[in-house]
């Protein structure tokens, strides 16, 4: 059984669309497989409107340390990450940045990231 918030990320859809759409608090592995296989008209108006190089509905985040990972909707305000820490770890146990480049740390990334940006010089 999979929670709503799992299908949506399953279907690449936001867990608003889902709960607007009758998708169930809990959902089977066969029911999600019957909506990847025959998408009711909604889902498929909902993946025709979106635009190439938009911003995707779902992203996952990975720790480049110790690999925790998790799904989140990216926010506008996230700039292009060069990799992710998790808060188990301090942000100067990912790779060193590469040389020529400024790195700068993005708090608040989902529920446990920093955010690690490298940049030119």
């Amino acid at each position: 059984m999979f929670t709503r918030r799992e299908a949506a990320i399953r279907l690449d859809i936001p867990v608003e669309m889902a709960q607007r759409h009758g998708i169930p608090a809990t959902i089977s592995d066969a029911a999600i497989g019957a909506l990847e296989a025959e998408p009711p008209a909604w889902l498929v108006q909902s993946r025709a409107n979106r635009r190439p190089g938009a911003r995707p509905v779902w992203m996952r985040l990975e720790c480049v340390v110790c690999g925790l990972e998790e799904w989140e909707r990216p926010k506008k305000w996230w700039p292009e990450f060069t990799m992710l820490v998790c808060d188990r770890h301090d942000p100067s146990e990912a790779p060193r940045r590469a040389a020529g480049t400024v790195r700068s740390e993005v708090d608040g990334v989902g529920t446990r990231f920093v955010g690690i940006v490298d940049s030119p010089a």
